[in-house]
């Protein structure tokens, strides 16, 4: 347990610095440092890389980790390892024969609205190669008990080389042309520093024997790809379409503003890390009181971070954006819309550890791809009339109409639900914050606004949830601080 929970922390750590290091790049590196469409045409090829990663890992990551501990021998373990390497090539080897076949095909897809994007399939095809077989290594160095080094690497590692090759182009040592070339080189870097690491884990025997539950395992694989298929076309596709529709400059705007939306999921991310297991634990002990206890608590405490979180973004927008170049200031509505939608994210609390743990699982991921294909259609028909707040509106409805069906589900199949009465004392909560502190602005620099407007929010929000102690687990950790009521 020791170990699981030393590693569960300094994956809390390193994702938080990650995250703290994208933020310079996204907000301030890349919006300086790249032209705009410079930087839409990053943004177009690394969401179009995430895009493919999953269908190019062919689910083997997921199913890496849920079948390696069947096997009790050495021998059958390297078997299914050596057979999970390969298993991708299935689809790697045919896709990239077609890319090089067909590259001015693809190309003047991509680029059909925006010839500069044309140039790039094979910087697109590479970069989600490499992240597949990241991916892959990463869930050999997991099974084994050794993530921190691969969260780095995945959280870190590309960020901090990110800022250096941005900054060789600040300095005019390299051109925008090599640091897009050179961004291929770190994910390729970066998945070889991982197959290293995860091969001095355990040297794989290279023993190739086809596992006896190969019907089962491939069932699996394919299943995983369509639920990581949805994640990532519920992330990602938006960013794609803009490009297919709308200038690529616009690609830049909207992955600012994004950005600034995604903070609020920061929290979920790390406590997911905790939840998943104790939620699998009380599925397999058929614990249904637990359940519904953890989902209470988990729902309720995300709410009330996330929901801080999203107020202080709102409310120091206007302030943000004067530290930003002027035409990367116009996304208050997209960051209003991705943020709802983190925030319902969060609201769920546990809920997809419940149905990814629990015998309802295909049924969602089946919902999952019809809600992918809605996206798609969503963004189909918004982009082009309202542009990329047409975007971030058509991730809005995908995501709330998905979040929606889940919650539905779950309350019919296992009678549960994650709202109390607590979760309203929190909207009002924060409904009041935001009144208050919606027209209050100080006359300082941005930097010193933020500070103090984000000081009087916390100091409000936190005196009255310790005042009415309206969550136990948060006025217990506030307690140790403050001091008992």
């Amino acid at each position: 347990m020791g170990i699981v929970f030393k590693q569960s922390l300094s994956n809390m750590v390193i994702t938080y610095l990650g995250f703290a290091i994208g933020a310079i790049n996204t907000l301030f590196l890349y919006a300086r440092f790249l032209t705009d469409t410079y930087y839409g045409l990053v943004g177009v090829i690394l969401a179009t890389s995430a895009i493919l990663t999953p269908v190019l890992a062919l689910g083997v990551p997921n199913t890496m980790i849920k079948f390696f501990t069947g096997y009790t021998d050495k021998k059958t373990q390297d078997g299914f390892l050596a057979f999970m390497l390969v298993l991708p090539l299935i689809l790697i080897l045919p896709l990239g024969l077609f890319s090089y076949m067909a590259n001015d095909a693809i190309g003047n897809f991509i680029g059909q609205r925006n010839l500069i994007a044309k140039d790039y399939v094979w910087h697109i095809f590479l970069i989600a190669m490499a992240m597949a077989y990241f991916e892959i290594f990463y869930a050999w160095s997991r099974v084994l008990m050794r993530s921190v080094f691969g969260n780095f690497m995945k959280e870190i590692f590309a960020r901090i080389a990110v800022m250096a090759l941005l900054f060789g182009v600040y300095a005019d040592y390299i051109s925008v042309d090599t640091f897009l070339k050179a961004l291929v080189g770190v994910y390729i870097l970066r998945m070889l520093i991982m197959k290293i690491y995860a091969y001095a884990l355990r040297v794989p025997s290279f023993t190739f024997k086809v596992p006896h539950n190969i019907k089962t395992i491939l069932t699996y694989s394919f299943l995983i790809i369509l639920g990581g298929s949805t994640a990532v076309v519920l992330l990602e596709v938006d960013k794609f379409m803009i490009n297919q529709f709308i200038e690529i400059e616009k690609v830049a705007y909207y992955t600012v503003a994004v950005f600034i939306a995604t903070v609020i999921s920061v929290p979920s991310r790390a406590m997911h890390q905790i939840t998943y297991p104790m939620t699998a634990a009380l599925l397999n002990q058929k614990d249904k009181e637990g359940l519904g206890i953890l989902y209470h608590k988990s729902s309720l405490t995300l709410f009330i971070i996330s929901g801080l979180i999203f107020v202080l973004i709102l409310l120091n927008l206007g302030d943000l954006y004067l530290l930003l170049p002027e035409n990367y200031r116009g996304g208050f509505n997209i960051v209003l819309l991705i943020g709802l939608a983190k925030l319902f994210d969060a609201m769920l609390g546990n809920n997809n550890a419940i149905l990814y743990n629990s015998d309802h699982y295909r049924a969602i991921l089946f919902l999952g791809v019809f809600l992918a294909i809605c996206t798609i259609l969503f963004n189909w028909y918004l982009i082009p009339r309202i542009g990329i707040e047409g975007a971030a509106l058509a991730t809005f409805i995908a995501v709330f109409i998905y979040n929606l069906l889940k919650l539905l589900y779950v309350k019919q199949k296992l009678d549960l639900q994650p709202f109390t009465k607590e979760t309203f004392k929190v909207l009002f909560l924060l409904l009041l914050v935001c009144a208050i502190f919606f027209a209050l602005q100080f006359p300082f620099h941005p930097i010193i606004n933020i500070a103090l407007k984000s000081f009087l929010i916390i100091a409000m929000y936190i005196g009255v949830l310790y005042r009415f102690k309206i969550s136990e687990d948060v006025f217990g950790v506030l307690s140790k601080y403050i001091g008992p009521k």
